[in-house]
């Protein structure tokens, strides 16, 4: 074979092309996720400018198109020609990567939008974008199609204000049809309106006729309050610090409910770094340290008695938001953050801060103590149910139901394991699978809602012992990913009511508990068929009422799928388990928060948010089983 790797097969990308080549590299995706990724580029952009103090106002727009509008009262985007490039600064850090006023302190002291990628991407991938800027009194104007300036920068008569409105539409040749969602995108408008004290930020959807103005005074407080209205707080006030320290802003609220699971969530200059980070780990070691002093000042009798951080923890809701001038995120999503020396610094604040309101408030502090002792005396009653969540003691004991079917496989990266509802699925299940690399774990009814249990009654559930056993990660403070023994966790339930519950109750499990198996994308939900149409000698599977309206015809013999147990293994395999013929879909929790409120309002006490939630939506079912 001759070699033909010369010269002439080096290619250099220029500009923004390499960006349209590998838009994945930037975005992280081209599906929703990453159509979501250019919207918030774009408005990192303008709280930017909020958080250097010369913008009060952000407006979102959909329009009716599929577009996005984003405008702010900011500086407005430099016009004058840079020396180094000829051309007008606005059309710098539209059409160049790695530029943009982020890198010079003196312009941004602390930004989201760290890495100069963020609207240049966003032009890269748009089919068309138009930008107006406000600044010196004029209105300038430029538009581009796929990055490339289709106009001069034109001046367009004075200005009222300054500022910057950026109008683009993600290019279909990139992200196909995917569109962006307008509820997820005021979800987010709204987190940072409340991570930003007396921004006003209004949103509005042209394609649906929703529109919404957010503007909180109280800050992540008032988000806290938010985030528990449908909970049963301790202590009536939120616990709030704020202050700043080698010039790191912090910010830390907090408030203990009536529940048993924590939810902590931490922003860095206003990005959710879901995975956490140091100023994650600062707070939780500030927090425990803190609570186990005051409590061997104030509460033991024995020197030697502490609570754990699991103990300190439990029903706790806090939001900590740090403004860092530098943060080191890992990689350009940024759900992580990696400064060394925030994790002290955010340490040193929490124990300064929560000690003295402690102190002086100590009706508070002995219900959040009460609470911790509580939670202690049911983890050591826990103990020893959590050994038997280990794989292997719980497989070696004599509990062992005896039902998981295992694969041949050990390599976790290839095995998929199918939680299946009930034995008769089961039973086909673990006939029709492909035993290399597919593992079944029939589940007896239905799981223990763990919302309304604490963590030592849940690990008195046989499934759930089951699960956390097969899986083999370990669960709580415990939990380690590299153990997992498949990467692959495939929900498979009947396509009714019941199934519907199950699958619920198993993704609270997992998102309570399991978490980092979702943020990683091991979780995934099967798509039974709901008919089977028999036209002849001719047999297809229909997954929707719409697919069985297209595929009925004259003399079609329709079956209708209660369960999986009524098909036979050979037609669960076929169209439920083949690799080559499947459809799964992907769990994934884009917004924390707002998942984090709908499992409380689906799996919760109070029935009167889970009522008005379902009368909301009801026009929204698409197949109901009654």
């Amino acid at each position: 074979m001759a070699d033909d790797y010369e010269i002439d097969k080096i290619r250099v990308l220029e500009g923004l092309e390499g960006v349209r080549i590998r838009p994945a590299m930037y975005i992280g995706s081209t599906d929703e996720q990453g159509v979501h990724h250019l919207v918030e580029e774009v408005v990192d952009n303008s709280v930017d400018e909020s958080l250097s103090g010369y913008c009060t106002r952000i407006d979102a727009c959909i329009n009716q198109d599929g577009s996005i509008t984003v405008r702010d009262n900011g500086r407005g985007i430099p016009v004058k020609v840079h020396p180094d490039y000829g051309i007008p600064g606005v059309e710098v850090v539209m059409t160049r990567l790695h530029a943009g006023g982020k890198f010079d302190k003196s312009a941004y002291k602390v930004s989201g939008g760290l890495h100069g990628v963020g609207v240049s991407v966003v032009n890269a991938l748009s089919s068309w974008l138009e930008v107006e800027t406000r600044r010196n009194g004029r209105v300038y104007f430029q538009r581009y199609e796929r990055g490339i300036p289709v106009t001069e920068l034109e001046e367009r008569g004075p200005a009222s204000d300054t500022g910057t409105t950026v109008t683009f539409l993600p290019d279909p040749q990139i992200f196909g049809n995917v569109a962006v969602d307008g509820a997820h995108l005021k979800n987010r408008l709204q987190e940072i309106a409340f991570l930003n004290k007396d921004l006003q930020i209004t949103f509005r959807d042209e394609r649906s006729g929703d529109q919404a103005t957010f503007q909180y005074s109280g800050g992540i407080a008032e988000f806290i309050q938010y985030i528990n209205r449908t909970k049963h707080p301790l202590h009536g006030d939120v616990i709030y610090m704020e202050g700043e320290r080698d010039g790191v802003v912090i910010e830390v609220a907090m408030q203990y409910t009536e529940g048993y699971t924590e939810k902590i969530f931490s922003f860095v200059n206003n990005i959710n770094t879901r995975e956490g980070g140091t100023h994650l780990s600062g707070f939780k070691a500030a927090l425990t340290r803190t609570l186990n002093d005051y409590a061997r000042r104030n509460v033991f009798k024995n020197e030697d008695q502490s609570l754990s951080g699991e103990d300190v923890r439990e029903s706790l809701t806090a939001i900590i938001s740090c403004k860092v001038p530098d943060p080191q995120f890992e990689g350009q999503t940024k759900t992580r953050l990696g400064n060394s020396e925030i994790k002290g610094i955010v340490e040193a604040f929490v124990n300064e801060r929560l000690s003295t309101y402690l102190e002086e408030n100590p009706a508070t502090a002995k219900v959040i103590i009460d609470k911790a002792l509580e939670a202690s005396r049911a983890r050591e009653a826990a103990r020893k149910a959590r050994e038997l969540t280990r794989k292997k003691s719980y497989l070696e004991s004599s509990a062992l139901p005896g039902k998981l079917a295992d694969c041949s496989l050990d390599d976790p990266h290839r095995c998929e394991l199918f939680l299946v509802e009930g034995d008769s699925a089961g039973g086909s299940a673990k006939q029709g699978r492909n035993r290399d690399f597919q593992a079944i774990l029939p589940l007896k009814g239905k799981i223990l809602n763990v919302e309304k249990a604490r963590f030592d009654r849940i690990l008195e559930n046989d499934e759930i012992k089951a699960i956390i056993s097969t899986i083999g990660t370990g669960i709580g403070d415990e939990f380690d990913l590299k153990r997992a023994n498949y990467h692959k966790i495939v929900i498979m339930t009947d396509a009714d009511v019941d199934g519907a519950h199950i699958r619920t109750l198993l993704l609270t499990f997992f998102f309570r508990y399991m978490r980092p198996l979702i943020d990683n994308g091991y979780v995934y939900i099967a798509q039974p068929p709901l008919y089977r149409i028999k036209k002849g000698k001719s047999i297809e599977y229909a997954y929707s009422e719409a697919e069985r309206e297209q595929l009925t015809a004259p003399n079609a013999s329709i079956q209708r799928y209660k369960g999986l147990g009524e098909m036979n293994p050979d037609q669960l395999w076929e169209t439920t388990m083949n690799p080559q013929q499947r459809i799964l879909k992907q769990v994934t929790v884009e917004d924390a928060v707002w998942a984090d409120e709908l499992f409380t309002i689906l799996m919760g006490e109070d029935v009167e948010p889970r009522k008005q939630f379902i009368q909301t939506h009801a026009q929204e079912v698409v197949n109901l089983d009654i």
